[in-house]
């Protein structure tokens, strides 16, 4: 059975407290904590605040299960914590004429968010809680002037329920009502999870109004590598698949698939600083090993489990025939992912939030600042990307997968648009399952690689209709 489940693949509680961790608490974890200007820096961001293009005017709909009673007053004091701009629609903000919104809208009702003990855990409203300000914070840090529609859902088990048809009947309400023109997904399921192919393709009415709408939709890869179950957590009933599988929303022409990397740059860079490598032995799992650093001078390697692979559904669209030099070759299926951002936990986003105890024993109940991971951290920033090219553009950019392939099918726009991820690591997350090295040009790892930004977006904003 499809099961669609948060791609929070790991979190770790840092320091309480509204004041963000220092870079040497997360250290002490071995990990790298990123700042939002951090982030910005890493993917050369700058340049487009600069001249003015924040996401102001363009609405991100960020789609979730259950949502999170405490995420105005959390996304208030992440604001605070990191100068940027405030919302209408936090906890403790007055409203002014241009002010970006922060709005919630429960379709199916709102019930409080509230842990749950026993069962799969999908249904741990905390859980999700987690996934929602993850979500909220990093898109609102990458588009700082961009509106967030937060749609919160309710059930995230049962195909034929609940879960995915109420997650997709949301999202073609926010199409067809014009209320957004970029969605994040940050949820997925093996497409073999599905019942059949036919019970996947009723639930596609939504990414064909898009397509139609001019509406950008971003979906997380997985974190799983090349391994999911049939229905998810594996180690709480599921099954694991037996052979490499990837997953939907994601594997859909019509979604730009988002993949990971561990990011290897500088944790605490300014916003228009360079992007520059940082290398400290033990921090940043990969990033931080001789083995897969030996030069000390990687900016990003590829994703253990950044999920990514070839459909068994979908044919392979017309925009993967031409790949650049070197790429994995993609044969009669679609590839997955499109393209990537960073994702593991281990070198991950601070996400500030207040959440009850999840009845489960972790350390989700502590309220403070977390470092959290999965490609639920590469999904909502790269809607940020788009918001930003959206307010560039006048309108909605749609489906851009046709022209970020038709970009990277140029070697010299490519060279400039793209940051390449070949570090040819694997993606095999369960050493049963064979996974994809990360190879020059696309790869079923991290795509097309990460976005240079300042230089992509434009080219991204006049290839687009």
């Amino acid at each position: 059975m499809a099961v669609p489940h948060p791609t929070v693949s790991d979190y770790q509680f840092i320091s309480a407290g509204t004041t963000p961790p220092t870079e040497a608490s997360c250290e002490a974890v071995g990990r790298t904590c990123f700042t939002p200007q951090a982030i910005r820096s890493a993917y050369n961001v700058g340049p487009l605040y600069a001249a003015g293009n924040d996401g102001h005017g363009v609405t991100i709909a960020i789609v979730d299960s259950w949502g999170s009673d405490t995420m105005a007053h959390d996304l208030h004091v992440f604001n605070n914590a990191f100068g940027l701009p405030h919302m209408c629609g936090e906890e403790g903000v007055t409203c002014t004429a241009g002010m970006p919104t922060f709005t919630v809208w429960h379709p199916n009702g709102s019930p409080a968010t509230t842990p749950s003990k026993g069962g799969t855990g999908l249904e741990d409203k905390s859980a999700w809680a987690l996934e929602v300000a993850l979500d909220v914070e990093t898109a609102h840090a990458m588009a700082p002037g961009a509106n967030i529609l937060l749609v919160a859902v309710t059930g995230s088990e049962t195909l034929g329920v609940q879960g995915f048809p109420n997650m997709m009947k949301a999202e073609k309400y926010v199409i067809d009502n014009n209320l957004a023109q970029v969605i994040s997904q940050s949820f997925a399921s093996a497409e073999d999870a599905f019942r059949s192919a036919q019970s996947l393709e009723n639930l596609r009415d939504a990414f064909k109004a898009a397509a139609a709408k001019g509406v950008t939709v971003f979906g997380s890869s997985g974190d799983g590598g090349t391994a999911n179950g049939t229905k998810q957590p594996v180690g709480k009933g599921g099954n694991l698949i037996p052979y490499p599988t990837v997953e939907w929303p994601a594997s859909d022409p019509l979604v730009t698939g988002v993949g990971g990397t561990y990011l290897c740059t500088n944790p605490l860079a300014g916003t228009n600083d360079p992007r520059t490598p940082y290398f400290v032995l033990g921090v940043g799992a990969k990033c931080g090993s001789n083995t897969y650093n030996p030069s000390h001078t990687l900016a990003e390697v590829a994703w253990t489990f950044s999920g990514g692979g070839f459909s068994h559904v979908f044919s392979k669209p017309s925009y993967q025939n031409t790949l650049p030099t070197g790429s994995t070759p993609i044969g009669s299926m679609r590839g997955v992912p499109d393209i990537a951002l960073q994702a593991s936990s281990a070198t991950g986003a601070l996400v500030y939030l207040t959440l009850p105890p999840d009845g489960n024993g972790s350390n989700v109940g502590d309220t403070g600042w977390y470092d959290i991971g999965g490609t639920s951290l590469s999904a909502p920033q790269w809607a940020g990307l788009a918001a930003i090219g959206a307010q560039m553009k006048g309108h909605g950019l749609g489906l851009i997968n046709p022209a970020l392939y038709q970009i990277a099918s140029n070697p010299s726009d490519y060279a400039d648009d793209f940051f390449d991820v070949a570090t040819q690591n694997t993606n095999q997350g369960d050493p049963s399952i064979p996974g994809y090295p990360a190879t020059v040009g696309w790869d079923p790892v991290t795509g097309l690689g990460t976005p240079n930004a300042a230089k992509l977006l434009p080219d991204l904003v006049a290839l687009t209709p």
